[in-house]
This record gives C-alpha cells, structure tokens and sequence, in this order.
C-alpha cells in the first residue's frame, strides 16, 4: 500500500503533459513528466496505444524518483495529430492520478461492466478450437459480445465478454457459470491428458484485456522454446534479435532488440517486462521503414540486475515471445466481418470457417452500442499456410449470405534480410551516462 508521504509528493507534484507539433517536421511529440512510481511507462504506452497511435521514436527516462518520457507519436495514416478531441483526451488521461481510465475508443481499454460476464480461456491450440468454444457458449445461451483471442506456440488464450441470450446482462447464476466453465475446459483440453484447459472469471477491479492476454500466455509458458516449432514451420521466416547484456559501470542489464516494426510493438515489450517485475530506468526506441531498434536499462524491481544466465535466457525467451504473439499473424489472410449482431452469430461464422478447412490464429470480437459487429479473423489453411484458395473465400461469403459484409485483406509484408552477426546493432545509448543527462533528452 502506498504510504501518505509517496501520496502527498505526487499530489505537489502532478503530472505534467506537453505535446508538441511544431518541433518535428513529421511526427507530433509527446512529453509526459511525473513523479515515478512502479508500471507507470505501461500506462502511458498503453493509452498511446489504445488510440492505435504509431510511436515512431521515444525515451525513456525514470532515475532518481522522476520520470520523463518523450514520444514522436503519427496516426496510422503517417499524419500528426491535429484532432484537438483526441488532443485533449491524451493530456486529460496522462494528467489525471486515476489507476483507470475510460477508453476514447471504446475498444481494449474498457471498464468492466455489470452487463456481461468476463471469461478468461486458456488451452493447447489446435484447428477448429474456437469454433468448439462459440458452439458451447451458444448452446448454453450465451451471447458474446466481445472478444478477443490469440494463439502462439501451440498455445491458445481468449478473454470473452458474454450475456445471457435472453435477459442481454451477465451471467450470474453459479450453478450455471459452474456448467459453463465444466464444459469449456472440456472442450480446451480436447484430447490431451497432459495438460487440462483453463477457464476462469476474472477477477474484481480491472485489467487491460491485452495484457491479460500476455500474462495469460506467459502462465501457459509459451515462451518455452519459442521460435523453434515457428522456424520448423517457416524456415525463411525472420525472427526478432534480443540480447540481454551487462553494464556493470551503473548496475544495469541492457537489453537491445531488432525485430520487424508493426503496430503495438512498444506496449508488448513494456506489458512483458512490467509483468516480469522489471523496471525501465532508461530506454531509446527508433523505428525504420520495417523494422524496429530498441535498448533498455532495466532492473529486477528490488533493485538488482539480471544475476544468472537462466534468468538472461528467460528473459530473452519471454521477449521474444512477446513479439511473436502478434506477427505470428502477419503472413495470414485477415478477413473482417461487418453484419448486424444475433445470437450465434459467432458460433455460426466460425463452423463455416472450420468447414472450410480455416484455421483461425488470431480473432478480435466487437459488437457497438447499435447491434453491429465488426468481427476481424486472421486465418491460414490448416497446416498454418497461405495464401487461401480464392474458391474458398468465395463460397464463405456466399454460406454467410450477402447481408454481411466480408473484407478480405492479404498481409504479406515481407520483412528484410536479418543483418549479418558482426553488424548487429551497437547501444544506442552509447556514453550517453557520460556526456548528457537525460532530463536534457529531446526527440526531433
């Protein structure tokens, strides 16, 4: 619990907020200073985030009871911010003291409410598992109306909103939530013995269902040989660098990361080292055409760096994973769904993707305030490949009838080569310690 005196210099010393966008030709600056205090980076990067916001550059800094971080931050049409709403919003959230606050979006970010039921999945990944589940959760009526889903490593999460069919609030009844979790680790588990499904209610209060989802896939382990089962999978596939190295001058471990640029990348890496119970001190980002460089001073949150070889390993394991939870989708078929909102809906969608001899990877779930869902699957054949047969594409939308509109996008971004062992990135920090302090840091 914190104590009154921590309480009372944060409130001499509120957050401060300054964006700029005049000072980079390109990209609108970010600066958030505050009085420091333990996954205070997580929020920030996640409401940066939360408003699909692209971090183009950042530092970090959070030494001697201060933090300060700038970010160049463009929307995903490569523009500045110019939108005095979302302007407002930002410096409104990052200001306030509040642990949560509500999502401008309306997506990730949202508060719990009393209308549906939270479920949390957690399981081995094999074809068809989210079709099992949406069947279960209809027959036992069940609507969801939000959702998210992703797989990794042979493993599979999902955090599920869900209300009753007829009554269109949560689920309340134990004996009926006791059905519900019997029959959905039944169906997680499946045929193996070795390792039983999971399926709990999520606790009171209120975590980001992204980050969930990362600690719901890091308590599955799937950063235990990750890479491996990919790599046999895709051979030419690159995969990200991450080293974790001493700097014994100033009692840090460095941790530097080259790996394919993409969407949310930033928050992952903090998400995963907060989880870890580790603390950025210092941090630069820089992201390229394609791919992105990043190096953090970091230490255990009792104060020590990483002390073992095992730990370094783990470190880098979980890392990497962390990455590859999301660009494990990037060579997939993305198909997004718009339709109006009934029960079943989502059973009846994915039994037709099943039927089809699609394999859903990754799936994000939303119904509006107005009955209409906007479903996005990213899906391969069943052997984890694309592209997908146009015939098949072709007689999905005509078993989901013309009254829903399905989009199909093709995300084959190809990465570049992976650089050679002797020019992998150098601290890009350099004898930064040395020569400039960091509250002197600005981003151009």
């Amino acid at each position: 619990m914190e104590d009154e005196y921590a309480k009372l210099i944060r409130r001499m010393n509120p957050p401060r907020v300054t964006i700029d966008n005049n000072s980079s030709p390109d990209a609108t600056v970010i600066q958030v200073e505050s009085v420091n205090k333990h996954g205070i980076l997580l929020e920030v990067v996640q409401v940066l985030s939360d408003l699909d916001l692209v971090i183009t550059k950042a530092y970090i800094s959070s030494d001697g009871g201060w933090f300060m971080d700038v970010f160049n931050v463009i929307n995903p049409d490569g523009s500045k911010i110019k939108d005095e709403g979302v302007v407002n919003y930002i410096k409104k959230v990052l200001e306030s003291d509040a642990f949560y606050v509500p999502s401008l979006t309306g997506s990730v970010g949202l508060k719990p409410s009393e209308d549906y039921t939270v479920i949390e999945l957690a399981g081995i990944d094999r074809p068809g598992l989210l079709s099992e589940v949406s069947a279960v959760l209809t027959n036992l009526g069940c609507n969801v109306v939000n959702a998210e889903i992703w797989t990794h490593n042979a493993r599979a999460a999902a955090v599920v909103h869900v209300t009753d069919e007829k009554t269109k609030t949560a689920v309340e009844d134990p004996k009926r939530l006791s059905t519900i979790k019997k029959l959905l680790c039944n169906v997680l588990k499946g045929n193996n013995d070795l390792k039983t499904g999971k399926m709990t209610l999520s606790t009171p209060g209120f975590t980001h269902r992204e980050r969930r989802l990362h600690q719901i896939m890091f308590a599955e382990r799937d950063y235990e040989n990750v890479g491996r089962v990919e790599q046999e999978e895709k051979e030419n596939r690159w995969r990200p660098q991450v080293s974790v190295l001493d700097c014994a001058e100033k009692d840090y471990t460095v941790i530097t990361m080259r790996c394919r640029d993409r969407p949310k990348l930033l928050f992952d890496i903090i998400c995963t080292l907060t989880d870890m119970q580790y603390v950025v001190f210092h941090g630069v980002v820089h992201t390229g055409k394609m791919e992105a460089y990043q190096e953090y001073y970091i230490r255990h949150i009792d104060g020590s760096p990483v002390s073992s070889e095992a730990e370094r390993e783990r470190v880098m394991q979980c890392l990497e994973a962390a990455i590859e939870r999301r660009t494990s989708t990037s060579e997939a078929l993305e198909l997004e769904l718009h339709t109006a909102d009934r029960i079943g809906l989502l059973s009846d969608i994915t039994r037709i993707f099943r039927e089809n001899s699609l394999c859903i990877k990754r799936a994000e779930i939303s119904t509006t305030q107005g009955g209409k869902v906007k479903d996005i699957f990213y899906v391969t054949d069943m052997t984890g490949n694309t592209p997908v047969d146009q015939k098949t594409i072709d007689s999905i939308q005509k078993q989901i009838g013309q009254q829903a509109s399905l989009h199909v996008r093709w995300n084959s971004n190809q990465s570049p080569e992976p650089p050679p062992e002797e020019t992998r990135m150098s601290f890009l920090f350099g004898n930064l310690f040395k020569t400039r302090p960091f509250h002197t840091l600005k981003l151009a």
